[in-house]
């Protein structure tokens, strides 16, 4: 989460204290409208080294088709 707090700060100009608090209130926010078991990968995705970072994100979208696919189930959807 660090490269990202950075990242935001050097763009938008502000300090790296405003950018911190920016970025954990936008990843709070996106985590309290996902399904718990997404919104628990955010923070293993964040953390990730950068070499783990696309592992991660991979894991979310496996973890997210299968949910999506399984709410296809729910509403009638046929295999």
């Amino acid at each position: 989460m660090d490269e990202l707090i950075k990242q935001v700060s050097e763009r938008s100009g502000i300090s790296e204290a405003q950018a911190r608090t920016a970025v954990e209130t936008v990843v709070g926010f996106i985590k309290e409208r996902l399904p718990s078991p997404i919104a628990g990968q955010v923070d293993g995705v964040l953390s990730s080294q950068a070499g783990a970072i696309g592992s991660g994100i991979d894991a979310v979208k496996d973890r997210a088709g299968d949910m999506l696919g399984g709410l296809g189930g729910m509403f009638g959807k046929k295999d």
